[in-house]
């Protein structure tokens, strides 16, 4: 397939507006779910660890909002190395991008508000899971959900081991695919969050 060139003045000088409008644009192209996003974190050993998690928000100030287990492996390491890096890929219009910087946890408030808009079944998923740890099998974990289900039948509270994040970034790349894996490239970088972005294109 064939792209047109990716050229500085598309992007704009928001990168956040530039992620949003390809978001949309990957979802039109029918990508299931465009939100899906790998999240990257490291430990105190620094060993890397990868997962796919659901973006919740792209936010004006350049930070990213997801929701997960506190005590999960990403919970972990992100308690002691609060950086992370996010990649989406979307392979019908061939286009990536990577974000980079650090992370902070959403207030108990933030995180049981979007709680409350979370359907009954999957709030009670996240009240029985105990992310990340051995489990003996499938019936232990269903029995475990069933125990749920009958300990809370109207509303499910959030368990205090589960919230969200919000990754601000200081970096923000955008990469179009091109022929010949001769590929267009821009990154967005700060020294820190607030102050101005800095925009270079790349070698593929």
């Amino acid at each position: 397939m064939t792209h047109d060139p990716l050229e500085r003045a598309d992007l704009g000088d928001d990168p956040v507006a530039a992620f949003r409008a390809w978001l949309a644009a990957a979802g039109t192209a029918g990508v299931r779910m465009p939100e899906a996003m790998a999240l990257a974190t490291a430990g105190v050993d620094g060993a890397p660890s990868l997962r796919w998690v659901l973006l919740k928000d792209a936010n004006d100030d350049a930070s990213f909002t997801f929701f997960t287990n506190h005590e999960s492996r990403k919970g972990d390491d992100l308690a002691v190395n609060p950086k992370a890096a996010l990649a989406f890929y979307w392979e019908p219009i061939e286009r990536q991008v990577r974000i980079e910087g650090w992370v902070a946890r959403l207030t108990a408030a933030e995180s049981d508000a979007y709680w409350a808009t979370r359907p009954r079944a999957s709030r009670l998923a996240a009240a029985t899971s105990q992310q990340s740890r051995p489990v003996e099998s499938r019936d232990a974990m269903r029995a475990a959900y069933d125990a749920s289900d009958a300990r809370w039948p109207d509303d499910v509270p959030r368990p205090a081991t589960w919230g969200g994040y919000r990754l601000h970034a200081v970096a923000i790349e955008f990469w179009q695919g091109r022929a010949n894996r001769f590929h267009d490239r821009f990154r967005f970088e700060r020294d820190t969050p607030g102050t101005p972005w800095r925009v270079t294109r790349l070698w593929p």
